[in-house]
């Protein structure tokens, strides 16, 4: 075990034991891989997400864990996670560029994503400097901390490459989550949604409801060599989340497998959360710390499974793909958030919308890495699990596993119906009408136009 400490990071990569006389594939190609892994957890006093009280208790610490893939070719390409609910416009640039620069490489090369807990912190730095800091009820809007992390985060990211390892097979595998996930969007008698499902707390009769469209699978990507798995990448499409609203931080359910599976496997472990919009644990979720503790084995149960169905090919190369996207604004472009809320009327603006207006200049960056019939699909906000059905859909003979939560600075990314039939999601969008066909033409080419 290769471990760096650096102040508050801790970087964790496997080093094996290499017998050079088994030159493999990806030595020849100079396939490699590093891991890295950054406690990412705000001081206590600090505001989270959506509490608005001052952290007071840390459950479990907040952290980045990621790779970088270097091609031999002379590229490096990174795939990141972090346990906060929400990495937002410039904030979202600015992390990537912070990772990019650490690991050598472009920042259309990162894939950086949020698991999206809600007992994390949101993270718009273009809101926070835009609205006014004496409105107490928000509680502390200090963006020091958060770019104070973007270089703890880097320097994680710069100190795994000492690690860099060789690898020479891809794995994949899938299996069923169980009563975990549920739709949001339950449909009345009229087409439409007048009684969303929540994430907790919800009445006996809304519980009781189907449990709509969702993508039960969970998929697992296992990076390896030989017959030694380095890492393993997961991916499902469900909100992360129990119960929250109170002073306290927490990985929730997914952290908790997660870390879990790595203390048992003895593997770095990757979660990623999915188009999971609409979709939560709502159904089956009474909001309890038992209920949480049922998530967090039947996550785990399908992880292990997942990894039981996974079958291995050689890799020798890597494909990678960004594709640029502009979604239009919910509402027109304004100069300034001043001025964006003149446009609109009171009630209806929000500072986070007029942020997103703002940055149009700036597209939104879509990433696709793919390793023979192997793809991972990086898309922003918080997409409806049609995004991802469509896109695996698509290409109904490769294996397609989708991250979601990227820039958040989008809000909901809707489709059209979606729109037509109301609740939450519309709602909470910073995006209009027109973005669904942008996105799913934006899938097509991150699957190489299949």
């Amino acid at each position: 075990m290769c471990t760096i400490l650096v102040r508050r990071i801790r970087v964790v990569a496997a080093v094996l034991a290499v017998v050079w006389s088994l030159a493999s594939a990806a030595e020849a190609a100079g396939l490699r891989l590093a891991m890295f892994r950054c406690d990412m957890t705000p001081p206590l006093g600090h505001n989270t997400y959506p509490n608005n009280q001052p952290l007071a208790i840390i459950e479990h610490p907040l952290i980045a864990k990621g790779i970088v893939i270097d091609d031999g070719g002379g590229q490096r390409y990174v795939l990141c996670a972090i346990d906060w609910c929400a990495l937002c416009n410039s904030a979202h640039d600015l992390y990537r560029r912070k990772i990019a620069e650490a690991a050598g490489t472009e920042v259309a090369r990162v894939a950086l994503h949020t698991v999206h807990q809600h007992t994390a912190p949101v993270v718009d730095l273009d809101e926070l400097r835009g609205t006014s800091q004496s409105n107490d009820s928000v509680g502390p809007r200090d963006t020091r901390f958060y770019e104070v992390a973007a270089d703890w985060l880097a320097v994680a990211v710069r100190e795994s490459l000492v690690c860099l390892q060789p690898f020479d097979r891809i794995g994949s595998g899938e299996a069923k989550v169980e009563r975990v996930g549920s739709t949001r969007r339950l449909i009345d008698a009229d087409g439409k949604v007048h009684t969303p499902r929540w994430s907790n707390r919800n009445p006996m009769g809304v519980r009781e409801r189907e449990e709509g469209i969702i993508d039960p699978l969970l998929k697992t990507i296992t990076f390896a060599r030989g017959d030694q798995p380095l890492v393993r990448l997961h991916f499902y499409a469900c909100h992360p989340q129990s119960f929250y609203g109170d002073p306290r931080v927490t990985y929730d359910f997914p952290g908790m497998a997660r870390e879990e599976l790595e203390k048992n496997e003895n593997v770095f472990q990757v979660y990623f959360t999915g188009c999971g919009g609409d979709v939560l644990v709502g159904k089956y979720n009474d909001g309890t710390r038992a209920a949480r503790d049922e998530f967090r084995g039947r996550l785990l149960r399908s992880m292990e499974a997942a990894i039981a169905a996974t079958r291995y090919v050689s890799v020798e190369s890597i494909q990678w793909r960004a594709v640029d996207l502009r979604l239009p604004p919910l509402q027109p472009a304004a100069s300034s958030v001043d001025d964006a809320a003149a446009k609109t009327p009171p009630d209806t603006t929000r500072p986070e919308e007029s942020a997103y207006a703002q940055r149009l200049d700036r597209p939104l960056i879509l990433t696709g890495l793919q390793m023979g019939r192997i793809h991972i699909l990086g898309l922003p906000g918080e997409c409806l699990v049609d995004f991802q059905l469509y896109a695996q859909r698509v290409a109904p003979d490769d294996f397609v596993a989708v991250a979601a939560y990227a820039d958040l600075g989008t809000g909901y990314v809707c489709t059209d119906k979606a729109c037509d039939e109301g609740g939450y999601e519309p709602s909470a969008t910073h995006v209009g009408r027109g973005s669904e066909a942008l996105l799913k033409d934006a899938i097509l080419n991150l699957l190489g136009g299949k």
